[in-house]
């Protein structure tokens, strides 16, 4: 079952995967074309599927369909970055707090410089509240998870426990974001690692006193 707008659609195992289908190959163009460039024929002709057939399933057009793209990309975001965000447990060494940021510098290596993603946060977030309500979605997992590494590595005595874990987690997230940014200008993963690097080694002379 789907919501498009203020209409529920039910849909059958065959239609759900039909959807599946055009949302991922969606995704998969956007990545190759960039979201601008990226039309609902580009889609239509990877997918296999009709004009009829993609307004079935998105009512709303271009738009619609780049909302679900980004919300299966949220969902891939959080997923690349496990299991370090699995539990409380997770982060809870320094070694834990730098395979994340490995891991978060090899998925977005991966994904170069067209992100899917980054549609719904500039683009579609300026002008739709489906997507401003997505982006702050995913924001908040985003943050509750490095939040409670914080405070778990505050509790062993290894982060300072004077640090505001809530901002701690936000700033952690606005360094991944912005280093992101430059790489989608530029190509370069340099200012991502610089920014997730430099963070985690201020985070940490704290127990290196």
């Amino acid at each position: 079952m789907i919501t498009s707008g203020t209409t529920t659609v039910r849909l059958t195992a065959k239609g759900a995967a039909t959807r599946l289908r055009i949302v991922e190959g969606a995704a998969a163009e956007i990545r190759e074309r960039g979201a601008a460039t990226t039309t609902l024929d580009d889609i239509r002709a990877r997918t296999a599927t009709s004009k009829s057939q993609i307004f079935h399933y998105f009512p709303g057009g271009k738009d619609e369909l780049l909302l679900a793209v980004a919300a299966l990309e949220a969902e891939r975001i959080l997923e690349d970055q496990q299991p370090h965000l699995d539990d409380l447990g997770r982060l809870d060494t320094w070694q834990a707090w730098r395979d994340w940021r490995d891991a978060v510098v090899r998925r977005y290596e991966r994904q170069g410089v067209n992100c899917p993603l980054g549609v719904l946060m500039t683009e579609l977030g300026r002008r739709t509240p489906a997507s401003q309500q997505l982006t702050g979605q995913l924001l908040a997992q985003w943050q509750s998870a490095l939040r409670d590494g914080v405070r778990c590595m505050q509790g062993s005595g290894r982060m300072d426990p004077a640090l505001d874990a809530d901002r701690t987690a936000a700033a952690l997230i606005a360094a991944v974001q912005g280093g992101v940014t430059v790489l989608m200008a530029t190509g370069s993963i340099a200012h991502l690692e610089a920014a997730l690097d430099t963070t985690l080694e201020l985070l940490g002379r704290f127990d290196a006193e």
